[in-house]
């Protein structure tokens, strides 16, 4: 976890955040006026890039996501959601390298089913958690329920990503990798990670969270699960009792990234 923090004292870690986050934006904002909710998202083919950059780049990647958004949310309705899109494409480029890394050494290139089906989990995973934070976040203003915006940010970023991701990784960590730009070549004094089995059990905790949080945020929007002392969720979007009913889980998640 330092080294996201550290990373900005690296001038190239922070030019590739910086490329990150723009490559991110030239993408989504012509995308803009494709709304699938207006104001709030939209048809996104440039999903894909957070999760290559991740694996190229490690915590720049995650720093570029979260940036990127914001700066295509100023073309296409930026308000109190955008905090939410922050941090929530900030997991989106998190995740996928730290899932990765904490399961195996191989490069982030799949070739067998085995390295197929875990890249394809981490990508599910990592929409997964945009997914909830954002769908959590936007419900708790009020917005937009979280059983329709939740499950639109999850399939749009992952079907985008498990197409796309592989195709281009396929064919630009090879070369980035030669060319010693991946952010383990560059942040050559990063923190020492937690032993395997201690991140092993960071992932189960934060597979876990995000499974049982989309899970739940559904019941709860849809009425489909009563909390105790609040009761059903009525007409509308059910602010608090979806705010309050997944505190536990997003709290689950921030120990499960903590021993990542």
């Amino acid at each position: 976890m330092r080294d996201l923090v550290g990373m900005w004292s690296n001038t190239r870690m922070v030019v590739l955040a910086a490329m990150s986050a723009s490559l991110y934006a030239a993408i989504l904002i012509p995308f803009k006026v494709l709304p699938l909710i207006p104001g709030v998202t939209e048809f996104r083919p440039a999903n894909a890039v957070p999760v290559v950059c991740s694996f190229l780049f490690g915590p720049a990647g995650a720093w570029g996501a979260a940036i990127g958004n914001v700066i295509g949310d100023f073309f296409g309705g930026i308000g109190p959601g955008s905090l939410f899109g922050f941090f929530g494409n900030f997991l989106y480029g998190f995740l996928p390298y730290k899932l990765w890394t904490a399961l195996t050494d191989a490069d982030p290139v799949p070739r067998s089913p085995r390295q197929w089906l875990a890249f394809t989990g981490i990508i599910a995973v990592s929409a997964g958690a945009c997914a909830l934070i954002i769908g959590w976040g936007l419900n708790l203003l009020g917005f937009v329920p979280f059983s329709v915006l939740a499950n639109i940010i999850f399939f749009n970023n992952f079907i985008v990503a498990a197409v796309l991701a592989p195709l281009l990784l396929a064919a630009v960590y090879p070369r980035v990798k030669r060319a010693r730009l991946r952010y383990e070549d560059i942040l050559t004094d990063r923190s020492r990670p937690w032993p395997r089995p201690v991140r092993l059990l960071g992932v189960m905790l934060v597979v876990g969270a995000i499974a049982s949080g989309l899970v739940l945020g559904n019941l709860i929007s849809t009425g489909g699960v009563a909390l105790p002392v609040l009761g059903v969720a009525g007409p509308g979007t059910g602010a608090l009792h979806v705010g309050v009913g997944l505190l536990p889980v997003l709290l689950l998640l921030l120990l499960g990234i903590a021993l990542l």
